[in-house]
């Protein structure tokens, strides 16, 4: 029987280890670089599958941790698995709750035989163990699934920025004596210990396809380690995780061209939670393949549109008469709708003065719209990242798309005009 997963590379960047590659699961092939709206609950918020499909997706994400507590991963097996309950055909990526650990930290015991929290839905105490995390994922049946890893604050958490993070961090320090560098190895060591329990446990190698995830902050050195103890262990995939959790740009860039040579290069690579166009574009030229992050659906359901030159924020007066599309050159719902199937007398788009009056009269094909338009945006950043690859142009890329100019290092910086802000 052929494997669960399949990764051929069809080009590769002269000037950059960008590579144009795809992945063929038992649901279907998945272009390269490519990048995975989230579906926390088993649903992209407010988006139809057909209408995500038609945006250009070919791979969406669950995650464990909420459908391990809602409906309940046996439930879901038992209606068809994740692919059936959602009614998406397509091929699906399921994390491991790892990152909820982190993220949810004042809520949770960390210790090397698992996490324990209390359930956001009832309170009620749970325990998930790197087994505990495989067997969910098994049940919901995704394509690929991700080992449980401990995923630690990328930078000393009392240096961050966001105030919750610093405020537990204050916590932690005072009741804990925190040393972030002892963390860091503690994370790393962790890691591979859950790595090799969640490989033995894995039930449906034959099926499944298992990821595992690199850790180590921003210090390069157990960056290295970190990826030499994970890459040991053989499988069909490797991502890079702990990134864009406090850090900046640079920091991020720093960590992602060291680490994504450091995986195997026959295999994809996956950088979790990453992020903006600048982000995504550096990272593929560093060599990654995919990526994932709510920033589409989650700024779209806050009057916030993505466009090659900036964003929109549609809640600014600015915008209260702008008869306008979104993006005059996006070919989405919003932007299009009579490329997709809907032709009226009064346009062919949705302008930015009704986009807005949606938003503060509180509508719900506000976010509808924004969220499918931002999905379409990093659909086509995609596409136009391979085009890039396959022609070896990413001066013509780099007009196109200026808000990703800055992830363009190296690339006649000089004639590719101004950076994209707000517009």
């Amino acid at each position: 029987m052929a494997p669960p997963l399949s990764f051929s590379i069809l080009v590769r960047d002269p000037g950059s280890a960008a590579r144009v590659g795809r992945i063929e699961t038992r649901h279907g092939a998945i272009d390269t670089p490519a990048f995975m709206p989230v579906g926390t609950q088993g649903t992209i918020k407010g988006l139809l599958p057909s209408l995500v499909a038609a945006t250009g997706a070919q791979i969406v994400l669950g995650n464990t941790y909420h459908l391990m507590l809602r409906p309940g991963s046996a439930l879901v097996a038992s209606l068809g698995g994740l692919h059936g309950f959602m009614n998406w055909p397509g091929p699906i990526l399921t994390d491991s709750g790892g990152y909820q650990a982190y993220s949810m930290s004042d809520l949770t015991t960390l210790s090397d035989e698992g996490v324990s929290f209390r359930s956001i839905v009832d309170g009620s105490m749970v325990h998930l163990s790197p087994e505990r995390a495989i067997e969910v994922q098994n049940q919901l049946g995704a394509d690929i699934i991700m080992a449980l890893d401990d995923c630690p604050p990328s930078v000393d958490p009392a240096t961050m920025s966001q105030t919750r993070l610093r405020t537990r961090a204050a916590r932690s320090r005072s009741a804990l004596g925190y040393d972030h560098a002892r963390r860091l190895d503690e994370a790393g060591e962790r890691t591979i210990r859950w790595l090799e329990r969640c490989k033995a446990a894995h039930a449906r190698a034959d099926v499944q396809s298992l990821f595992g995830i690199v850790q180590g902050g921003t210090d390069l050195d157990r960056r290295s380690r970190s990826a030499a103890q994970v890459c040991g262990v053989e499988l069909p995939g490797y991502a890079i995780g702990g990134v864009a959790v406090g850090e900046g740009f640079s920091e991020i860039l720093n960590v992602v061209r060291h680490t994504a040579p450091l995986l195997p290069p026959e295999k994809p690579r996956y950088l979790m939670g990453v992020g903006y166009e600048r982000d995504l574009v550096a990272a593929v030229r560093a060599g990654v393949d995919m990526f994932d992050c709510v920033l589409p659906t989650r700024n779209g359901r806050n009057a916030y549109a993505f466009t090659p030159r900036g964003a929109v924020r549609l809640r600014n007066a600015t915008y209260a008469e702008d008869a306008g599309p979104l993006d005059p050159e996006c070919d989405c719902m919003a932007c299009r709708p009579d490329l997709n199937g809907w032709r009226t007398e009064a346009g062919h788009h949705f302008s930015r003065a009704y986009l807005r009056h949606l938003f503060m009269a509180r509508e719900m094909l506000g976010p509808i719209l924004v969220s499918l338009h931002n999905l379409r945006h990093f659909q086509r950043l995609m596409l136009d990242i391979r085009r890039a690859i396959r022609d070896n142009d990413w001066l013509a890329f780099g007009r196109r798309w200026p808000v990703a100019k800055e992830g363009l290092v190296g690339v006649g910086e000089g004639d590719l005009g101004g950076a994209g802000g707000s517009v």
